[in-house]
């Protein structure tokens, strides 16, 4: 082993004890005495305090008068029933998590008898399922959550012939099979699987603990010492490896976690103190450009949207800039925040924040390392035509990636020029036959049209894959003012066929953005297509510029260097009968021919309409402000 190899490894080791060691300093002792029920984030006697802070801001009455509306709804619904999709149960264990959570917190703050009656209508129902199915078993550990809320929420209140069969449940089809090692491999897991799996039969733990401490205890203590594994993967600075939409997931069950264990035992264990994980809210705010839209690189969905544990960061910090975004979700149209299944978690978290005086944030660049290191800057808050780019490195070995180290999103004028396909529906794939969880270079995984490096704003290199095994890490960046940037080193995911690839993004004097890479052919001709991917109309205006139109703007995309080059369009509409259509997006680039051993640049200036450009050329990488 080399020296350099040899010091990596036992620096990861040093690391790994560590954080284990912070974890487990403090944990759930044989005396340990819970308050009484309900003691599940909001304890017992709390609902008139929050329901004061509640009508004292109109932004909080109106989410609130919207969940009440939203239970009022559900009472002429049918009670979910156990239909499985594919492999999956998760949709039946999500729907009864928001109506078992809206109808408890409905209840409790109101204390009207029907928000009861339906509430235990829907507990006795998911009850009474042969089971959660545990061989998928983040069913479980949703469903596991659901019913604990609805069982200490309403506790006091519910029959004793109710309280008896949901207690079983919770038991027999919660954390019994948590128990069996065939179905509790997400305890080793460094990804979401093992916080939200941590998180829901925690909760059920919770729920029962005065039935049986000495088990209770166990699955505390269990989660506290396991969790930590997927916590890992915050730090250094917070971004989170699997993307967007995996934050919202992960991140919000692991803050459900670290909530019910401070209520429960006035201390989270050491668990907010893992390195990144307070830090991890700036990436979040980061992630969402003017236009509302997220950065949704890996397996996300294409929009945004309000996140609950954004809250509990705010309060934790006592930063309410932290809520930036949150406030515009909060603010507009309601609906789609009510199919957020953790949306009175976040009537809890938020308590007492002035939704009208929350200022901007004061940082206009945000750059992370880690498994999938990003770089998220603007030109502004306040300004909805601010020019936004989001940029990652990483490799597509880390969970729930892409081949997408080196691409970008761009936004300006209101417009989001530059995109991400983002995720397909896994049940479309696996319904086909597709093995999507795949990670080798050969996998079936990468046979997915969405998945692949040409049909993101990136390289393709002789028309080949990215390296599996590669990992781009950001290399520096810079919140100059007058030169936001940030670079990533992509040389090795594309081994073999370059010998070095460097990528930098800058928003120059927040008017336009140039993107550079720096090249170094293998020891055979190469050729490299550069490509952005776009929602944009096209138009090639010449040998080296074309003009993107949406929503009323252009978009100039002007190649500075090479000096002479072949603009080109590429269709995405896929190649497989099992790829979703991508309507409404095309690839626009060019290709250049690189003799073997060569070495060049690639200068390419994305300017939005209305934006000056100087006519000097664009330095060298190493040329770049860093921080």
């Amino acid at each position: 082993m080399k020296t350099t190899t040899r010091l990596a490894f036992f620096a990861l080791l040093l690391f790994l004890a560590s954080t284990l060691s912070r974890a487990q300093t403090d944990t759930v002792r044989a005396n340990a005495k819970l308050p009484d029920h309900p003691r599940l984030l909001l304890l017992k006697g709390e609902e008139k305090a929050l329901l004061k802070a509640i009508q004292a801001d109109p932004v909080w009455t109106k989410a609130h008068g919207a969940i009440l509306a939203e239970c009022d709804r559900m009472q002429s619904l049918p009670p979910v029933e156990r239909i499985q999709i594919g492999r999956r149960l998760l949709d039946k264990s999500r729907e009864a998590l928001r109506r078992i959570f809206f109808l408890s917190y409905a209840y409790r703050l109101t204390g009207q008898k029907p928000y009861l009656d339906r509430a235990e209508r829907e507990l006795l129902a998911v009850s009474a399922f042969s089971d959660w199915n545990p061989s998928h078993f983040l069913d479980v550990a949703e469903m596991t959550m659901a019913v604990s809320i609805g069982y200490d929420w309403l506790y006091n209140d519910l029959s004793e012939t109710a309280r008896t069969q949901i207690r079983e449940a919770i038991q027999k089809k919660g954390i019994e099979p948590s128990l069996e090692k065939k179905h509790n491999s997400w305890l080793t897991a460094t990804h979401n699987w093992n916080q939200v799996c941590n998180a829901g039969i925690t909760f059920g733990a919770l729920a029962l603990y005065e039935n049986n401490p000495e088990q209770g205890r166990m699955l505390v203590n269990r989660a506290v010492r396991t969790v930590v594994r997927a916590m890992a993967d915050y730090a250094p600075d917070g971004a989170y490896p699997e993307g967007y939409s995996y934050w919202g997931y992960g991140t919000t069950f692991n803050v459900l976690l670290i909530s019910a264990l401070e209520r429960a035992f006035r201390s989270d264990f050491g668990l907010s103190r893992q390195p990144g994980f307070m830090q991890t809210a700036d990436y979040l705010l980061h992630m969402t450009g003017p236009s509302g839209a997220s950065f949704n690189y890996s397996d996300a969905g294409r929009g945004g949207g309000v996140q609950p544990a954004m809250f509990w960061f705010s309060q934790k910090r006592n930063d309410p800039s932290l809520l930036w975004v949150e406030r515009t979700h909060l603010t507009a149209d309601p609906k789609p925040m009510l199919n957020d299944r953790i949306l009175p978690a976040m009537m809890v978290w938020g308590k007492g924040v002035k939704m009208n005086r929350i200022n901007p944030p004061a940082a206009t660049l945000w750059a992370g390392g880690g498994k999938n290191p990003v770089a998220l800057f603007r030109s502004s808050w306040q300004d909805p035509k601010a020019v936004y780019v989001g940029m990652k490195g990483g490799s597509p070995s880390v969970n729930h990636a892409h081949m997408d180290a080196g691409s970008f999103v761009l936004e300006a004028n209101g417009v989001r020029w530059g995109m991400d396909l983002g995720m397909q529906d896994y049940n479309s794939l696996e319904s086909k036959g597709l093995n999507i969880w795949g990670k080798d270079q050969n996998a079936q995984r990468w046979q997915v049209f969405r998945y692949r490096n040409e049909v993101h704003s990136t390289l393709t290199v002789n028309n080949e894959l990215q390296r599996v095994n590669g990992n781009a890490p950001l290399t520096s960046y810079a919140s100059t003012p007058a030169f936001q940037n940030a670079t990533t080193d992509l040389s090795s995911v594309y081994q073999g066929s370059l010998k070095t690839a460097r990528r930098g993004i800058g928003l120059m004097a927040g008017s336009y953005v140039v993107v550079r890479d720096e090249l170094e052919a293998a020891a055979q001709p190469t050729t490299v297509r550069w490509s952005l991917l776009t929602p944009a109309e096209v138009s090639i205006t010449g040998p080296n510029t074309a003009e993107l139109r949406k929503d009323g703007q252009t978009l100039t995309l002007r190649v500075q260097e090479p000096a002479q080059v072949t603009m080109k369009t590429w269709s995405t509409t896929p190649p497989n009968s099992y790829d979703a259509p991508n309507t409404g997006s095309s690839v626009v680039g060019f290709e250049v021919q690189m003799p073997a051993g060569a070495t060049g640049a690639l200068t390419v200036l994305l300017i939005p309409q209305g934006a000056n450009v100087p006519t000097t050329p664009t330095p060298a990488l190493s040329s770049w402000p860093r921080k």
